[in-house]
């Protein structure tokens, strides 16, 4: 019940505060590392997003995404109460089973403070109770996750440098440039670690441990106003290669299904990057799942094009859909993709898929 207190909180003392100015996301800022690997709270909205195939020693594929949020409330960051609710951090976590025929997921939230919940600003070093996601001085990240249904402790260790999303970072998302975010990616983690998952069928049963191996891809991303007014959802996908490439692209769709802006990236094995503009980027559903749920109807398989290349999206399982309504207010489907290019197997990564249920509010 932490979170109702905090969002109680927020909206007791964000209802006397002036309307706060956040950080404006502009063309032409250089991002730096180390220090971007961390949070920025002036702006609005952020977010550091893990998603990854892993393997069992019995050769068993499963799907994982491991979400922190970080948001900016209204109260006034003067605010000198320790108890004033200037940051809300928030947690995503789940696995993707077919042995199980579902997600199994778990949600958390928190107001930063008192040591128990922070997203620190000198690299990546975030915590929300006894979740956790922090950067060695090795690049490698040690990522911590402890739930009743289910529990992760992995290591992502980086084999590429970052790639910077759009124009050097600065990732657009509409027409209007006030419609945009700070963006980058890390490809081609390698992970190792243990993952358990409390009773049921499939991996875990019982809460025991299983040794995992995989690769997983992490985005962090940043901004105050990322969507267009007219815009309900948008559909993204991040691949890792089988050729140590990297394959990222995304669409902003309005309430009648049209894209009113998209774009994405590829980089080859050789780290060649080329990018396509919302003119070369489709994405067109072969598959359409239901959810017995929320009746909302997602394209749980694609065919996707960049440019001339055409890439065939086909899920894991077609339920991955993840009911976070008690922390961020949104259910979407998220989950994990087998990728192939003119039939021939290319990669694996994660395709979500926002705004079938409800028009995304950032």
């Amino acid at each position: 019940m932490r979170w109702l207190l905090s969002l109680l909180m927020l909206f007791m003392l964000g209802a006397v505060a002036a309307p706060p100015v956040y950080d404006p996301v502009v063309p032409g800022r250089t991002l730096q590392f180390p220090r971007d690997f961390g949070a920025h709270p002036g702006h609005r909205t952020e977010w550091w997003y893990v998603t990854g195939w892993l393997q069992t020693p019995d050769g068993k594929p499963l799907g994982f995404q491991v979400t922190f949020f970080r948001s900016r409330t209204q109260v006034d960051p003067a605010n000198p109460s320790a108890f004033a609710p200037k940051q809300l951090i928030i947690g995503h976590a789940a696995l993707s089973d077919p042995a199980l025929g579902h997600l199994v997921h778990d949600q958390r939230s928190a107001r930063e403070g008192f040591g128990l919940a922070y997203a620190k600003t000198e690299t990546t070093d975030i915590k929300l109770d006894d979740w956790s996601m922090r950067r060695a001085a090795d690049g490698h990240y040690d990522v911590v996750v402890r739930s009743g249904e289910l529990s992760f402790t992995l290591r992502l260790a980086p084999t590429q440098p970052p790639l910077l999303q759009g124009e050097n970072g600065f990732s657009r998302k509409g027409a209007a440039p006030e419609h945009a975010s700070y963006y980058y990616s890390e490809p081609q983690l390698k992970v190792d670690g243990q993952v358990s998952r409390t009773g049921g069928a499939g991996i875990g049963t019982g809460a025991v441990s299983v040794a995992v191996t995989g690769t997983a891809w992490l985005d962090h991303e940043w901004s105050s106003q990322v969507l267009d007014p007219g815009a309900v959802g948008w559909d993204w996908t991040g691949v890792n290669l089988d050729d140590g490439g990297a394959l990222m692209a995304f669409r902003i769709r309005d309430k009648a299904g049209a894209t009113l802006w998209a774009h994405a990236a590829v980089r080859d094995a050789q780290g060649r990057v080329t990018q396509y503009g919302k003119e070369q980027v489709g994405f067109t559903p072969t598959e359409r799942w239901t959810s017995p749920r929320t009746s909302a109807s997602y394209p749980v398989a694609a065919d996707l094009v960049t440019g001339t290349i055409r890439w065939q999206l086909r899920p894991l399982q077609p339920d991955q859909e993840l009911d976070s309504r008690r922390s961020t207010g949104a259910v979407y489907w998220e989950g994990a993709v087998r990728v192939t290019r003119d039939g021939r197997p290319a990669g694996r990564g994660y395709l979500e898929l926002t705004g079938y249920v409800d028009a995304m509010a950032l």
